[in-house]
């Protein structure tokens, strides 16, 4: 047998015990069944999955490569990573898989898919990584650096399994694939998988901070930008403002928001990525263009809830 192949077995070996399904079923009429793959995180039965595979669920049940059927709890959700947290009561240790730094994943290394696609238990699929640093956009919109994408084959049912190295070290966890492309298929990195998940079961939740506005991305003019020497032609435009920090900072409709706190911003992406939990209750400066002015505002961002 060639090495490749006595790769992906081994591999394929070492965290198939770790690998687990999630049927689901969901709040509605019909009580729709659905469901998809998850990764053992503890041994005392915490289970990494998608957040899109159990979001909204009335019932959760996990089912483990030995056949044993476990219901499960959410410990925490956070739909703007896709990653969800669920516990079940084993009787027993259960078999944790080895991290990788997703930091250090190399284009073209050999990436496992290992879930359970159309309800088939324990599926792999092999392929490699075929790019790095991706941005990917959640359901909630908001994006996540550091995607990994793959060509080793999802199908429905993969969501919430891992992206194994040829040792069987988790990469990732895979989330989607874009279905009018052939082979575009996606994982959370590892680094942030593993942040996500531990401060969902110690706080049930991650905290971010938050403005109070409603923004759109735009392209300052060329008179504008020459005018207020400024470094770039894109800035954020305020299009409505609710109840919150910026509004009681005096924040109005049409103000165009270029930086917070030192920090540029030239995309609504960028405002998510600076308003992290560091920034709740901190003073911050905004600046922002008002006609042809650059006016910079005191505000303390608060928690999203």
């Amino acid at each position: 047998m060639d090495a490749y192949s006595e790769a992906v077995m081994d591999a394929a070996d070492r965290v198939s015990p770790s690998v687990v399904r999630v049927t689901t079923v969901a709040r509605s009429k019909n009580r729709t069944v659905g469901g998809g793959s998850g990764l053992i995180y503890t041994e005392y039965g915490h289970i990494i999955t998608n957040s899109h595979v159990v979001h909204g669920a009335e019932r959760i049940e996990v089912t483990l490569n030995t056949g044993e059927e476990y219901r499960a709890t959410v410990v925490g959700d956070d739909p703007h990573t896709d990653i969800s947290v669920l516990k079940i009561e084993p009787q027993h240790e259960l078999r944790t898989p080895e991290f990788a730094d997703s930091s250090r994943v190399r284009v073209g290394q050999l990436a496992l898919a290992i879930g359970n696609p159309f309800g088939f238990q324990f599926t792999v699929t092999a392929g490699v990584v075929s790019a790095t640093g991706r941005s990917l956009r959640t359901m909630t919109g908001r994006l996540v650096d550091g995607v990994i994408q793959t060509d080793a084959a999802l199908n429905p049912g993969n969501s919430g399994g891992p992206l194994v190295d040829f040792r069987g070290r988790v990469l990732g966890i895979n989330t989607a694939l874009i279905r009018p492309a052939q082979g575009l298929c996606f994982a959370i990195p590892s680094n942030t998988v593993r942040e996500v998940a531990d401060k969902l079961i110690e706080d049930g939740k991650i905290r971010r901070a938050h403005l109070g506005v409603a923004c759109q991305n735009m392209v300052l003019k060329p008179e504008r930008v020459e005018k207020l020497k400024l470094n770039s032609d894109k800035g954020v435009m305020v299009a409505s403002v609710s109840d919150g920090p910026a509004g009681d900072a005096g924040v109005i409709r049409g103000d165009i928001i270029i930086a917070l706190d030192g920090e540029a911003v030239e995309t609504v992406d960028d405002l998510h990525r600076i308003l992290n939990e560091e920034r709740i209750g901190m003073e911050c400066d905004l600046d922002i263009i008002r006609g042809y002015e650059i006016v910079k505002i005191p505000v303390k961002p608060s928690e999203l809830e």
